[in-house]
């Protein structure tokens, strides 16, 4: 019982290692290896290689696999190129394997003290993440090492000698027990080596343990396919390409399968090198022979799997994937498109209003209510992701991105519940009471409505540039809009003065719609704080200079 229980928790530590190491290359080079896997890679040969280096840097085909669908989903890449990555990825975590078997004893514990004690002097910076990749690395190359340990005792049980030596050569039963090693370890690799130690105990022949190598390959594909279910289908495709490859593999070593034994049986190799190396050879010359075929394999996972369909509401978030939450540049890249979602129902909403001051709609219809409804249910999907992110390992950089994406998401909702309030005193005033603004009232309305649409639009791309001198057009169209705000609210007092019908009945509720436009056109302008609060700090003295009284 403590020897299974010694195995599953070293195949837990490399989980965690690997997810360590993913995570840490993530967050420090998680913009390069986006630019890297985001960009079209129409030829081949360069998607392939890509694929492999970027295995060999997150030690995790799995980690490809999510990187690449995750891309995919979000369209930022195509199928083609996504599956020759995939077929890369194969061969990284192939040589990766290769790697990993030399006596690394020494590395694992200088990898981990290095890492902790870079990791914990300078946590925020580039240097601490990378100490813990270090610390990811270490734990790694351990965990195999305990893989191997651990599983020595079992291999000498009687039964299961008796297991594996029910085991004869059948390709598909060898393979399924394969497939089912690498899904019970989460690791193709930690399949693979738990092979070539069977078969240098000599517990399991050559020919079967190619089976199980096999096996181990499968199942990779199969933990990938099974991993992208919740997203969408695009992302699905990738993993079901991959996992027809493997698949495919299986196909084409069968007729070869026994003279190919043969020959590796004459070499002058132990068994575990044999069984490492045909482990690389084989990925490198599997994806080598179908790499060209990849335009073929994604015309069929299209035909194989298509976009379900269903009625998709519009109140809900279409870019918050949750696999880029490891990747705080991609996540970010989301939670930006969908914070523009809400600009833009803030937008329509003014224009709404509008329509209603004018009497061209009643004042709060149908749809008003169900734009509101949207612009909340995107506010907190926003909040939600961006609450999943864990700000003390985001840089510097993303850190003040996050800042900026979440106030800018709180300041549209408050101004989506502010237009709604208006909408309905506006209503009250319209209905109950059977008042109407007068034509040079509701002129002036308009004037600094069009100031106020023209402001929220400069915001939003204030945000989405980070251009200090967007920024400072910005807090300019402020002042202007306020100087406007003034000069009106003086001019419908003089109306007051010369007591004119309309003005003095519409009086309050003149002031009120004014007053809420100003802090409206503050949650617009609140962005360009945001901007020259790290790009020019005199900027902001200079403004709060020019506000004051």
């Amino acid at each position: 019982m403590l020897t299974l229980l010694n195995l599953l928790s070293a195949v837990a530590l490399l989980v965690w290692g690997t997810h360590i190491v993913r995570t840490g290359i993530l967050r420090v080079y998680g913009t390069a290896l986006r630019r890297l896997l985001g960009q079209n890679m129409s030829k081949r040969p360069l998607a392939f290689i890509a694929g492999i280096l970027v295995t060999a840097v997150v030690q995790s085909s799995n980690a490809t696999a999510m990187l690449t669908t995750s891309f995919v989903g979000q369209g930022l890449m195509t199928l083609v190129p996504a599956l020759t990555i995939m077929l890369g990825a194969d061969v990284g975590t192939a040589l990766m394997s290769r790697v990993l078997t030399f006596d690394l004893s020494w590395l694992s514990p200088l990898l981990i003290f290095l890492g902790v004690v870079f990791f914990l002097s300078r946590k925020q910076t580039r240097v601490g993440q990378m100490g813990r990749v270090g610390i990811g690395l270490g734990l790694i190359i351990l965990a195999l090492q305990l893989i191997v340990e651990a599983a020595t005792p079992i291999t000498q049980a009687q039964g299961v000698k008796v297991l594996f030596g029910s085991l004869t050569g059948d390709i598909l039963l060898d393979a399924l027990v394969g497939a089912l090693f690498a899904m019970v370890s989460y690791s193709s690799l930690a399949a693979v080596l738990l092979t070539a130690t069977l078969a240098e105990a000599g517990v399991i022949s050559l020919p079967v343990a190619i089976g199980l190598v096999i096996g181990a390959n499968i199942g990779s594909g199969l933990l990938a396919f099974i991993s992208t279910n919740m997203q969408n289908t695009p992302g699905r495709q990738v993993a079901l390409g991959s996992l027809l490859y493997k698949l495919l593999g299986l196909l084409l070593i069968i007729p070869v399968l026994e003279p190919l034994a043969h020959w590796m049986d004459s070499l002058n190799y132990d068994a575990q090198t044999m069984v490492i190396g045909f482990h690389v050879i084989y990925n490198s010359l599997r994806c080598a022979i179908l790499l060209p075929t990849t335009g073929w394999m994604a015309k069929l996972c299209s035909a194989l799997l298509q976009p379900r369909p269903q009625a998709q509401r519009e109140a809900g978030p279409r870019h918050l994937d949750p696999a880029a939450l490891s990747t705080p540049s991609l996540a970010l890249a989301n939670a930006t498109r969908e914070t523009l979602r809400i600009g833009d129902i803030v937008e329509n909403l003014l224009r709404a209003m509008l329509n209603v001051l004018r009497g061209h709609q009643t004042a709060v219809t149908q749809e008003v209510r169900q734009l509101s409804d949207e612009a909340e249910a995107l506010y907190s999907a926003v909040k939600l992701y961006l609450a999943q992110m864990p700000r003390e390992d985001l840089s510097d950089q993303d850190s003040h991105r996050w800042a900026e994406t979440i106030e800018l998401a709180v300041n549209l909702n408050l101004a989506s519940d502010l237009i709604e309030r208006m909408l309905r005193k506006v209503q009250q005033q319209k209905t109950s009471q059977r008042r109407s603004f007068s034509d040079v009232g509701l002129e002036e309305m308009a004037e600094l409505h069009t100031q106020l649409m023209a402001n929220l639009r400069l915001g939003l791309n204030v945000y989405l540039s980070g251009n200090p001198d967007s920024a400072r057009q910005l807090l300019k169209a402020k002042r202007t809009f306020r100087a406007l705000e003034r000069r009106l609210a003086h001019a419908h007092v003089s109306r007051l003065q010369r007591k004119v019908v309309q003005s003095i009945e519409t009086s309050s509720l003149h002031l009120e719609l004014i007053a809420d436009m100003k802090r409206m056109n503050s949650l617009f302008c609140a962005s360009a704080y945001a901007v020259l609060g790290t790009a020019d700090t005199g900027a902001l003295l200079a403004e709060a200079n020019q506000e004051t009284p």
